[in-house]
């Protein structure tokens, strides 16, 4: 889509997303607010998903059309790494819950306990990964709508050096929550305190998402950068 044409839809459609992931990380917090709250919100989180994909039918329906560049496969392979953690987190939420789905609980859930903490990490991670894929066009979109016409030397220092503050803290909030631990579906007792911060909790959060978009835009520059000096050289792309 072409963010020079904004319209309400795709106004929308971005309140949307944006409404998405913040129940997603607000579920992050199930010791903090409890049952109820965790399995609304990821009810919630699984409908807007729905909206999303319906949105995007055609994209779906594209996907057998030709031959895509790196970051067109890249893209496919995230999507679809994140609708089957989106399929597998419903399944072990159904069950493992005590409210909405309770008559479908297993007797004995810690496994699938540990396994739906997992990939609500891994979620986080591919979320990311997907949002630093259409990071270009996120900015595009701010641009357009804060009416930024032209790039300035200055604006880019300031934010380089703030992704790069952003990246900086999501390394330490990797340390900070343990993720190896999460991602590897290993019990710890090491968690966090929400007697003594919240805020804390969803900062370190964001920060590993940033630091994973980070990642991945700056990946997909270079891989750019590379593919031009190819071009310029007079190689053939599959020789990168």
């Amino acid at each position: 889509m072409n963010p020079a044409k904004l319209n309400p839809l795709f106004l929308l459609r971005l309140v949307l997303d944006c409404i998405a992931a913040g129940l997603m990380l607000f579920a992050f917090a199930y010791f903090w607010q409890g049952n109820a709250p965790h399995e609304w919100a990821g009810v919630g989180m699984f409908l807007l998903l729905v909206v999303h994909n319906v949105f995007h039918r055609r994209w779906f329906a594209a996907l057998a059309t030709g031959p895509r560049q790196r970051r067109g496969k890249l893209n496919i392979a995230a999507t679809v790494m994140l609708l089957a953690g989106m399929l597998a987190l419903l399944g072990t939420s159904m069950v493992i819950s005590e409210t909405m789905f309770a008559g479908l609980r297993l007797k004995d859930d810690f496994m699938a306990r540990r396994i739906h903490a997992g990939i609500a990490y891994w979620l986080l991670i591919i979320v990311a990964i997907h949002l630093g894929l259409r990071w270009p066009l996120l900015m595009a979109v701010a641009r357009k709508l804060f009416g930024i016409a032209q790039p300035t030397t200055t604006r880019t220092a300031v934010l380089r050096l703030i992704a790069i503050g952003i990246a900086a803290q999501g390394v330490w909030s990797v340390l900070a929550l343990n993720l190896r631990a999460r991602l590897l579906f290993q019990m710890s007792l090491d968690w966090w305190n929400f007697e003594e911060s919240v805020s804390g909790f969803f900062g370190h959060c964001m920060a590993i998402a940033g630091l994973c978009i980070f990642l991945t835009y700056y990946a997909m520059q270079w891989v750019q950068r590379r593919k031009r000096t190819a071009s310029a050289r007079g190689l053939v792309p599959g020789e990168l």
